[in-house]
Formats: structure tokens, sequence, C-alpha cells
């Protein structure tokens, strides 16, 4: 029950975030993509705290066998990029910058009522399920 509350909680907390920063609209983020033109320097300073955020919360993980709920901790096992995670961000980088939207301000902008956030979820969803086929045949390869 307390993972279910605390899961609920931290989901309610990045989405409001989200929507605060201007992740959700992908106009403002379509704008911070644009640097040959009418650049929005504004994302930048959102995702410098995340990245702050980020390294000071995996500094006390990396230190952790247990999460603060009590589970296993379960980090990345490397730290070099190999050929998929390569492909994998380049991708990413590619869908963001076409629909200005990323999975946790796609879903966001869908719960608003956002109409261009369906079509990105339903392709996501999409995409998720090609790639749990690509992979069960690699595996079973």
């Amino acid at each position: 029950m307390k993972f279910n509350i605390a899961s609920f909680g931290a989901g309610l907390l990045f989405g409001f975030g989200l929507l605060v920063s201007g992740m959700a609209n992908p106009e403002k983020v379509l704008g911070f993509l644009d640097i040959a033109g009418q650049w929005d320097p504004s994302l930048a300073f959102v995702m410098g705290g995340a990245v702050l955020v980020g390294l000071f919360a995996f500094t006390i993980a990396r230190k952790r066998t247990l999460s603060f709920l009590g589970f296993n901790m379960r980090l990345p096992e490397s730290d070099r990029p190999d050929k998929r995670l390569v492909l994998g961000s380049v991708l990413f980088g590619a869908g963001w910058g076409l629909a200005g939207f990323c999975p946790g301000p796609g879903l966001v902008a869908l719960g608003a009522g956002e109409t261009g956030a369906l079509v990105f979820v339903v392709a996501m969803v999409a995409g998720m399920g090609i790639f749990e086929v690509i992979e069960k045949n690699r595996v079973a390869n």
C-alpha cells in the first residue's frame, strides 16, 4: 500500500511540475528546440534542474542497498553507452523534435485533453509493442 501511495504522490508531483514548467506544451518544447529561429531557452533551466536533482538522487542511491520504501535498489550495471542506447536516444530525440512531446509530458497533455497528445501516445504505445516483439525475437535467437 505504501508503494502505491508513494507512486501516486511522485506521479502527481511529476505531472504538476511538467505543467508548471511548460514541458507538457508542445509549442514551448518546439520553441526550445528551434535554435535557428525563435529560440526559447527557458526549458534549459528545467532540464538543468532535473539533472541536478538526478545527480543528487543517484549519489544517494549508489550508497544504498534498499530504497526508502524498502525495495531492492536496481541501478544500471553499465556506465558505458552502447549502440542500442545511442540509437534509442536518436529516435527519442527525433520523436521529441517532431511531436513536441516525450512520454511523461505526452501523458500529462493527454490527461489535459490535448488532441495531439492522443496521436503521440498511440504512436508511443505502438512503438513499445514493436520493441517488445523485436526484443523477444532477439533474445530467442
